[in-house]
């Protein structure tokens, strides 16, 4: 072991008051972190910090529902642009080993890794810099990219397209009806992480999972998803508007195979921006994977604009 190895410290954050110790490496997501420790979102053993001497080398965090017993995700990840060379990922490589080995069950897949960048990130010299040494410090690890997506916002005095008659409105009837219509829309999907999950489950167990999962946990109206259907009432799609932990968003959007090509999806994303743009909201977000292409250009048309992108990283 170098010298240089021997004076690294790796400890999880003892709690809130190391919060200035923790965001000296600073990062889009370090406003919130108060907040999620104060909900149980995060936990300061989840939370870890690389000193050398008293300067923060790396640092790393995973988040999660509030309740749940072990990471959901890995959400901030930070290498010190120190050394300038290939070895600069080494801190990051023995912080993500030794945390996940405190942290995670035994034996367990680790969370997926997502992080946040610049809508043009690859021609920003510094910021390509630091996603490439965070990448290295990933793969030496075992994980590899999984996929980039957009994240898209719209804001109010954005115009909203106006309804053209072609569809008919309602709420979500219930659980079952959502479900059979999410297995539907799984046909064909163009998301990744669906299409991952359709090699190692049915539609029917992947739909039910991501409902009680992920949409079953939002505290907004239920009152606000929409079946969008034709006007003799044959079921053409579904918008999910919904309000996370952290933002009004369109949490899922899909057509069925049947009513694909059309241009329904525009009416349901206008049905579901109309939806929360009357709650006098500040913004309204969403997301789509890049090779989403007929995904994206309909956010593009209904006035959504990438102001990040997401990189997804996974371990085997």
């Amino acid at each position: 072991m170098t010298a240089v190895q021997q004076d690294l410290i790796m400890r999880p954050i003892t709690g809130p008051e190391e919060l200035g110790l923790f965001t000296r490496l600073p990062y889009v997501l370090d406003h919130e972190l108060a907040g999620d420790l104060d909900s149980g979102r995060r936990r300061p053993g989840w939370m870890w910090v690389a000193l050398r001497g008293d300067r923060l080398v790396a640092r790393l965090a995973w988040w999660s529902r509030p309740g749940e017993p072990a990471p959901f995700l890995l959400d901030v990840f930070d290498v010190a642009d120190e050394a300038g060379g290939p070895g600069e990922a080494d801190d990051g490589v023995r912080l993500l080993r030794t945390a996940m080995a405190h942290v995670l069950p035994e034996g367990a897949r680790p969370p997926e890794y997502i992080r946040y960048a610049s809508p043009g990130w690859r021609d920003d010299a510094a910021e390509r810099r630091a996603v490439e040494t965070r990448t290295a410090a990933l793969e030496r690890t075992g994980a590899r990219l999984f996929v980039e997506r957009l994240r898209l916002e719209w804001r109010p005095g954005t115009p909203i397209a106006a309804p053209t008659g072609r569809l008919e409105f309602r709420p979500v009837a219930g659980r079952d009806e959502l479900v059979a219509l999410m297995v539907k829309v799984l046909e064909g999907t163009l998301d990744a992480h669906s299409r991952d999950e359709l090699t190692r489950m049915t539609a029917e167990k992947a739909a039910v999972r991501q409902y009680e999962e992920e949409l079953e946990g939002y505290l907004s109206p239920r009152d606000w998803w929409r079946v969008a259907t034709l006007p003799g009432g044959d079921p053409v799609g579904f918008v999910i508007p919904a309000h996370n932990s952290y933002n009004p968003i369109i949490a899922y959007i899909g057509v069925v195979p049947a009513h694909r090509g059309n241009g329904h999806i525009g009416e349901l994303l206008a049905e579901g921006t109309r939806i929360l743009a009357a709650q006098d909201v500040p913004r309204i977000r969403a997301a789509t994977d890049v090779a989403n292409v007929p995904m994206a250009k309909a956010f593009h048309r209904a006035g959504y604009a990438v102001f990040e992108r997401e990189l997804n990283h996974t371990w085997p």
